[in-house]
Parts: structure tokens; C-alpha cells; sequence
């Protein structure tokens, strides 16, 4: 996957001249950060240096995970044009360019973000986009409770392993109470932001939530550690992002999870691939989300008819009817 131009051609601009001896020690220093889920009262990205670096490394995946999560979501809620985003924990707004990319029909964005240098270079990016109505306001999650309006789309991605475990219920409760239609919660896919999802749909399960994806069911998840639900996006790579990391393959995996859920209930797919699929000679083995709340490997054959020509071309994350 890669950026849409607008946002490419932004990024290039504001990294344009940038040391790449201070990019690539930036981005370990973060890459360290998010790796750890240090939270020590600081941002992650409180320097320009940090920025520049997240811009270079980290937002191409970050946006790749959202878009794709999107995707899904808008697979599922075909009729869904919403007009109004609310991204908690914003960043430099990425989650603002992938809802757009996936819905045109949004024109009035809030952006929520404490650190002043990502809102501030969030909004250098998104004098790139196209005219529409944005406002940036700056929060701290972990004080106080959140007010705002409700909005049709609201997103929070990549932020809960910043906060304690009363702020983040207490942040999926406000943004609950926000969300018109759709709450879409993005984390990385790791163990840990695994069981965060997990705890993030139990918490939303019983204010009413309908989930949209990428569950099948709405029962407990079947998934025992030490395996855990996750996915994964290919990134490509431009050439400052190569610089900044000291990478030679020209893309990289972004693994993440996530969980939409809606208002209203919506219609869910009755299966969800877990893992990469496995193909052999007239067969596809793929592990499956079943809307009977159970989480099995079947193997399709040609025998399967139209279910095996899908199971060929599905990938890992995709829905499939079955």
C-alpha cells in the first residue's frame, strides 16, 4: 500500500533537506518508545527531529493499518457516507487522510492531539489536501473527561498503549458517547495490543456496540494465548523512509489490529481469514473468524466450487462468506 499523492508529495516537502544521520537516530529513539509503550509523561513526538521521523517511518504504516481496518469497515456498511470525523490521539492527522481516501463524502474533521508539534505539522500536511473543514484542539487523555459533539466517524488509532487502564476506558467511554454511527479503535498487532482490543470490545459490547469488524460473531473470542488475533498490511517504502530505518528490502509488514463498531446493527460477514492462506494443488487451507463463534482451520477443495475460486484470491484480514 501506498499514500495517496496529496499526502506523499506533503510528506516529501516537509521532510525535504532533513538530515538523515538525525532522521535515523530519531526514529530508533521513537522506534524504541512505541516498541516499549514507555509512558514516562512525555510525548512521543515532542521535537521537530521525532516528527520528521515519524512522518518518515512510522505514518506510512500507520496510515496503511488505518486504510486497511477502513476498508473493512466500509466493506461491511456499504450504504455509510459519513460527513463528520472525530480522530482521538491524531498525530499529524493520519487517520484523517486514510477516512478520507475511504469516504470523499467527509468535510468536517476534529482533530484531538496533545503533543503542539504533531498538531502543528499536522496541519502543514493537511494544507495539502483538498479544501475542507478541519480544526485541531489539543487534550490530555489521561486528565479530565473528554466533551465534544458527536461525530459520524470517529477513530482512535495507535494511541491506547499511551495511556493507563482507567484512561483508556474512560477514553473508549467518551468516544462512544461521540460517535453517530461508527467507532473504529486501531492497535498495534502484538499480544498486548491484542488483549487491549479484547478488552476495548467488552467495554463496547456492553454499552450497547454492534460490532462491524473483523469479528464474525459477537460471542467471547475464541482466539487462547499464546496465539492472538491479528493482521497484517505491506508498506511501501520511499527512499527517505529507507534512509531513516538503514533498511535495504524496499517495504516492510505493518501488523495491527482493530475493531469497528456502529450504532446500529450492522450486517457482519460469516467469515474472516486469521492467517496467511495456505495453497496447494487444488486446495486453499485457511484459518477462519466463523460467525458461530468458533475459530477453525478448514481446508476448500475444487470441490468447493465457487467458495474455492474465492478462497483463492482471498487474503489474510479478508472477509469470506462461508
Amino acid at each position: 500500500m501506498e499514500l495517496p499523492p496529496a499526502l506523499r508529495d506533503a510528506v516529501d516537502a516537509a521532510l525535504e533537506g532533513a538530515s538523515t544521520a538525525a532522521l535515523a537516530e530519531a526514529s530508533a529513539m521513537l522506534s524504541q518508545r512505541y516498541r516499549s509503550e514507555l509512558r514516562d509523561g512525555r510525548f512521543h513526538v515532542s521535537e521537530d527531529d521525532a516528527a520528521r521521523a515519524y512522518l518518515a517511518a512510522r505514518l506510512p504504516a500507520t496510515f496503511a493499518a488505518v486504510r486497511a481496518a477502513m476498508g473493512e469497515a466500509e466493506q461491511q456498511m456499504p450504504d455509510f457516507a459519513p460527513k463528520s470525523l472525530l480522530d482521538l490521539g491524531a498525530g499529524p492527522g493520519t487517520a484523517m487522510w486514510a477516512a478520507r481516501d475511504t469516504w470523499p463524502s467527509i468535510d468536517d474533521t476534529l482533530m484531538i492531539e496533545g503533543s503542539p508539534t504533531m498538531r502543528r505539522w499536522g496541519e502543514k500536511l493537511a494544507a495539502s489536501a483538498l479544501p475542507f473543514k478541519r480544526e485541531w484542539r489539543a487534550a490530555d487523555f489521561s486528565k479530565g473527561k473528554l466533551a465534544v459533539d458527536a461525530h459520524d466517524l470517529v477513530t482512535i488509532a495507535y494511541v491506547l498503549d499511551e495511556l493507563e487502564l482507567d484512561a483508556r476506558a474512560a477514553l473508549i467511554e467518551a468516544a462512544w458517547r461521540a460517535t453517530g454511527s461508527l467507532l473504529l479503535v486501531v492497535e498495534p498487532g502484538t499480544p498486548a495490543g491484542w488483549q487491549r482490543i479484547l478488552d476495548v470490545r467488552t467495554q463496547l459490547l456492553g454499552l450497547g456496540a454492534h460490532i462491524v469488524a473483523p469479528c464474525a460473531h459477537e460471542a467471547p473470542c475464541p482466539i487462547v494465548s499464546p496465539d492472538w488475533c491479528h493482521f497484517s498490511r505491506r508498506v511501501a517504502r520511499t527512499k527517505i523512509h529507507l534512509r531513516s530505518k538503514g533498511a535495504v528490502v524496499p517495504f516492510e509488514d505493518e501488523k495491527f489490529i482493530y475493531l469497528a463498531v456502529s450504532k446500529a446493527p450492522a450486517t457482519r460477514t460469516t467469515g474472516r481469514v486469521l492467517s496467511p492462506p495456505r495453497s496447494g494443488s487444488g486446495k486453499v487451507s485457511l484459518k477462519l473468524c466463523l460467525a458461530s463463534g468458533a475459530a477453525e482451520t478448514r481446508l476448500i477443495t475444487k470441490r468447493d466450487g465457487e467458495l474455492f475460486k474465492a478462497a483463492r484470491r482471498i487474503d489474510w484480514g479478508d472477509a469470506l462468506e462461508v
